[in-house]
């Protein structure tokens, strides 16, 4: 077991000393980076899922028309809130890292694309991006924004829908209200549409997971910013990482996964915590 961590004013030097330290440092971020910019999360501080209805599964999307209707129709009510989120400050203080010369590359388990708004270049969207769909019979890719306008025209009352807000760009409907949503097909050959995203129960690709292996053993130190690591797609990075002797630095307000492995954890708000080690860095 790792020592506890310091008090935060002593982690929080420990930090900029470890972030000044380090030539190739690999980023992993989640959903605590999007929080402060209106991008709700699954769980609460001890880690817990604090939401009465779970995700959707992958295999339930692919399986039931019915399912599929309660997501789009949860999904077009919610989109326009996503798409107008902004980055906030954790999103442009790891651009400001990255332009300090020494991160190698920045993946994040979230959906949003807030990272490359912010100017955030190198950039793995681990569990893939909101912003696109695809078809899942001929792989046609169509814009989020462009397949907003198709379900609306498709089910006008829709569009004035105002509701709770949900994670991962959806919103809270009942179920009877998505009953009679009209899902549209795939333009081009009447397949099934699914956002270009994993959702829960579906596998990353191997491929991208095999290049963030590649990338953690190309660096020199992980950062771990806004994840509990609950989920074992980012957790097993962590896992490389410190089977390799790697330091682990972990910024995130409350319990993660990875407490007891971690070399150094800081506990706060990502964006004050990476805000205050950027000034300590004469980055601000």
């Amino acid at each position: 077991m790792r020592a506890p961590s310091p008090p935060p004013a002593e982690a929080l030097a420990c930090l900029t000393d470890a972030l000044a330290a380090s030539r190739r440092l690999l980023v992993l971020t989640g959903a605590g980076c999007s929080t402060a910019s209106g991008i709700a999360d699954y769980r609460d501080e001890d880690g817990a899922w604090k939401r009465p209805r779970r995700p959707i599964q992958h295999a339930e999307f692919v399986g039931r028309a019915a399912s599929r209707q309660r997501y789009w129709a949860r999904s077009a009510v919610g989109w326009p809130r996503f798409r107008a989120a902004a980055p906030a400050r954790a999103h442009d203080a790891l651009a400001a890292l990255e332009a300090r010369g020494a991160m190698t590359r920045l993946v994040t388990q979230n959906v949003d694309r807030l990272h490359q708004r912010a100017g955030s270049r190198e950039v793995v969207d681990l569990h893939g991006r909101l912003d696109h769909v695809v078809c899942l019979a001929c792989h046609d890719i169509v814009s989020r924004d462009a397949w907003q306008d198709v379900l609306l025209a498709e089910n006008p009352a829709f569009a004035a829908r105002a509701t709770a807000f949900a994670p991962d760009g959806d919103a809270d409907l009942d179920d009877e209200d998505t009953t009679s949503f009209v899902v549209p097909s795939c333009p081009g050959c009447g397949g099934v549409m699914k956002p270009d995203v994993v959702f829960y129960g579906g596998n990353v690709p191997a491929q991208r997971v095999s290049g963030v292996h590649d990338d953690v053993d190309a660096s020199d130190a992980l950062l771990v910013v806004g994840s509990s690591l609950m989920v074992f797609s980012g957790f097993r990075f962590v896992r490389r990482a410190v089977a390799a002797n790697k330091p682990v630095l972990v910024v995130n307000r409350g319990r993660t996964r990875a407490d007891e492995l971690a070399t150094l954890k800081v506990e706060g708000d990502c964006g004050d915590v990476l805000a205050a080690a950027l000034a300590g860095l004469g980055a601000a």
